[in-house]
């Protein structure tokens, strides 16, 4: 029987594959990180109180990259390559989703609809990111290799989609509403996508790793056209529904360290 928590523990029971999860994951959170700095310094002047935040944000990101890339050392691994087709972030920004990279390069303020994409694009992306963790903290928050990076990233994440969600309802009170809600729903659709894209090109390149039979494969490629056609008949909704967070100014301190991984 096939289940997230068994294919997650063949994924971590090798060391190629676990090598290329480990890298994949390392790869997006230090292009996070770098996104968000990028942010967080052409900040415009009306939203200068929003910078610390946002370099807190960036600050998480390239954190959780060195406790990947961590945990590849702690097995002796070294990092592999990044298959394009699995490259999230960069997929995306292909997709015309967030501030585009030859925006972010140049010395240029940003304007305020640029901030309302970058928490719209962040709001749908670690609403991902939070589920995919949460999960992962299920079944892995005590595994005595990787349950403290996992309990680490998930909180992180759980505090970044706070975040979201508390910006974005503080700009729809200031009037933009309805650009909030219409960058939401073009971020959540194209995100899906590329989601069932990368999912795919990952589990091609797992199971060429592990030894797949092409009925397994096949079988896990049809549960993956099966959560696209889920989200893309409404499930996408619950990437862009707002809601007052439980914790309320989640990234308004310095980013926790982790010098047990780095």
């Amino acid at each position: 029987m096939l289940s997230a928590k068994g294919l997650f523990q063949e994924i971590l029971d090798n060391d190629e594959s676990f090598a290329l999860f480990c890298s994949i994951a390392a790869g997006g959170e230090a292009q996070g990180g770098w996104e968000n700095a990028r942010i967080a310094a052409l900040v415009p002047a009306s939203e200068r109180d929003l910078a610390p935040k946002i370099t807190r944000h960036g600050a998480d990101e390239d954190k959780h990259g060195r406790i990947f890339t961590a945990l590849l050392r702690k097995r002796g691994l070294d990092p592999v390559p990044v298959p394009p087709e699995t490259d999230y972030t960069m997929l995306l920004e292909r997709a015309g989703i967030g501030l585009a990279h030859d925006r972010l390069r140049r010395d240029e303020p940003l304007t305020v609809q640029d901030i309302v994409t970058y928490l719209a694009h962040s709001r749908v992306t670690e609403q991902r990111a939070a589920e995919q963790m949460g999960l992962l903290r299920k079944h892995f928050a005590d595994h005595p290799d990787i349950g403290r990076a996992v309990r680490m990233i998930s909180a992180d994440e759980d505090n970044h989609l706070a975040y979201c969600h508390e910006e974005l309802l503080r700009l729809a009170r200031a009037g933009h509403g309805r650009a909030i809600q219409r960058t939401l729903r073009a971020c959540a659709l194209a995100e899906i996508r590329v989601h069932r894209d990368v999912s795919l090109a990952v589990m091609s390149r797992m199971g060429r790793v592990l030894g797949w039979r092409r009925a397994r494969s096949a079988v896990l490629a049809a549960g993956i056209h099966a959560v696209y056609a889920y989200e893309r008949l409404g499930g996408w909704r619950r990437m862009v529904s707002l809601r007052p967070p439980r914790r309320r100014n989640a990234l308004g301190g310095p980013a926790e360290t982790a010098t047990e991984f780095a």
